[in-house]
């Protein structure tokens, strides 16, 4: 009650937004905690996450290239929704050990989990192609940092409305169309490749049981 009163309009909105992010992240991994994966599915979560994690700090000294991005898009394309929500998340959670920790951090690890996410839904029908997969990481450069710029909207601009909003929105577009690219270039170079490796390890941990 007293939070209520002490907080405005639109810190109430940030702090609602926030805690909503939150949630949804501690309740994918209290989920992951009690699952029935097995070690070799935990190990190719944690490999990807800190690949996914290790090349966004080696591009850290370009403006918003991030190979993170399609990585974990991949990710999730090969292994599944669930799955690439975890390595999206977990990737954006190890990233900020390198770079820095933050408020921005839960809406990083959601960003990218949902980049995650969406693409395993994605992998539940036919391979896309890689022209196709490259648009649609295109897709996700833009929806990654728009997600961090509302972020940024409701926790740092007042007052808040249209026109603060879409001048916030606008002052990042140089470095979303970055992001955008590098992403779109990075699948168009890699993603062949690195689909095959993915998908190998996907194929080895399968069992099967013989009657």
């Amino acid at each position: 009650m007293i939070l209520a009163i002490k907080l405005g309009g639109s810190e109430k909105f940030s702090l609602i937004i926030t805690v909503f992010v939150i949630i949804i992240l501690a309740a994918s991994y209290f989920y992951f905690e009690n699952s029935s994966m097995g070690t070799k599915e935990i190990a190719v979560i944690a490999t990807l996450s800190t690949f996914a994690a290790v090349a966004r700090a080696a591009f850290a000294a370009f403006p918003n290239i991030k190979p993170t991005t399609f990585l974990v898009a991949l990710s999730g394309l090969v292994f599944g929704p669930y799955e690439g929500f975890l390595i999206g998340s977990t990737a954006g959670f190890i990233s900020n050990i390198f770079l820095g920790q933050g408020p921005w951090t839960p809406w990083q690890m959601f960003a990218w989990g949902l980049v995650g996410a969406i693409s395993g839904l994605i992998g539940k029908g036919k391979k896309p192609s890689a022209e196709k997969f490259s648009v649609i990481c295109f897709l996700y450069g833009f929806m990654f940092d728009w997600i961090m710029n509302l972020w940024h909207v409701i926790g740092f601009i007042r007052p808040l409305n249209i026109k603060t909003i879409a001048l916030a929105y606008a002052t990042g577009l140089t470095f979303d169309i970055m992001h955008a690219v590098s992403s779109f270039i990075f699948c168009i170079i890699f993603y062949d490749s690195f689909y095959k490796v993915m998908d190998r390890f996907k194929k080895r941990l399968k069992v099967t049981y013989l009657k």
